[in-house]
């Protein structure tokens, strides 16, 4: 067993961490994971309805909610890498993680994270395709197109996860074992080494500020001509219903980018644990909780799927 001081550890001991998540008394304590807990209970309920309800009505079997199924399954297993580990930390004493099962943590935390970033950028270009060259759509994402779009966005997050994993996991860690935060994560991570870390500083920066930044501006240029493409149209009633499609996706990306470059991709970003936190729930099991509300509230196609499910159910 390691010592849990400060004290300086022997690389070669290492082989836990201690994940010290949030401060507080054992009222605090028992409020987050009362919050942890609801957040994670709607996440895993709402992507799950997602999935079934897309996968059973064949009206929504199209390019568009194929992605946004797969985005739900991504969402479902994203806030489950973390939301059980914090949960039992919250009841738990000891808080303790092992290296490897840190390391597991952390490569499908950074997968399904590109991932969702990356089928977001392809749920913008769907729709630019869709909304304008509706002619050439049926060709231009038909089934094996997307399939394959999905595969590279899955190969992307693997590729991403793998770099990530190898630069942080190879640093000497002999400061501490304790990790200042609920899951096992980079920039906290940094902060153990015994080595200079400007390096895996500079790869985290780079690589998660491609990935932000490349796939905002697909969403941005995608969204550009989607804008200009229905200002152009006549019919009142066709302008209100893409807008209201497009406002959905719009909002979870503006969510997801928006805590994913305040958290990697700015120099100050590993500076700052405690915000560090805060802004990892929102991207961890807030966003995650409110995609399906996002895209069944605001879609009416959805909604219509969810009666009809109902409406079946109830005539069996």
């Amino acid at each position: 067993m390691l010592p849990q001081g400060d004290g300086n550890l022997s690389e070669m001991s290492l082989q836990e961490f201690v994940l010290d998540g949030f401060e507080g008394g054992p009222q605090t304590l028992a409020l987050l994971f009362a919050l942890f807990l609801a957040l994670y209970v709607v996440a895993v309920l709402g992507n799950i309805t997602m999935i079934v309800v897309i996968t059973l009505d064949a009206h929504l079997h199209s390019p568009m909610y194929f992605f946004l199924r797969n985005l739900s399954f991504v969402d479902l297993c994203y806030s489950s890498v973390i939301a059980p580990k914090a949960l039992v930390n919250f009841l738990s004493s000891s808080k303790v993680i092992t290296f490897e099962g840190c390391i597991i943590q952390f490569f499908f935390f950074a997968l399904l994270g590109t991932t969702e970033a990356l089928l977001l950028a392809l749920m913008a270009y769907d729709r630019f395709v869709a909304i304008c060259s509706p002619l050439h759509y049926p060709i231009t994402m038909c089934p094996s197109v997307c399939a394959c779009l999905v595969l590279v966005s899955y190969c992307g997050g693997c590729l991403n996860s793998i770099l990530q994993a190898s630069f942080t996991f190879t640093l000497p860690f002999c400061s501490s074992n304790h990790i200042d935060h609920f899951f096992c994560d980079v920039p906290p991570l940094l902060k153990l080494a015994c080595a200079d870390t400007t390096i895996n500083e500079l790869v985290m920066f780079g690589l998660c500020g491609l990935i932000i930044v490349g796939t905002t501006l697909v969403v941005l240029v995608s969204y550009g001509y989607i804008t200009v493409t229905i200002l152009r149209m006549h019919s009142r009633g066709g302008r209100h219903k893409l807008f209201s499609t497009c406002g959905s996706h719009i909002t979870a990306v503006s969510l997801f980018y928006g805590t994913l470059f305040v958290m990697y991709a700015q120099p100050g970003a590993v500076e700052s644990m405690e915000q560090g936190k805060v802004v990892s729930v929102i991207y961890t099991l807030v966003i995650p909780m409110l995609n399906p509300l996002i895209y069944s509230l605001r879609n009416k196609d959805v909604k219509d799927a969810l009666w009809r499910l109902g409406q079946r159910h109830t005539a069996t």
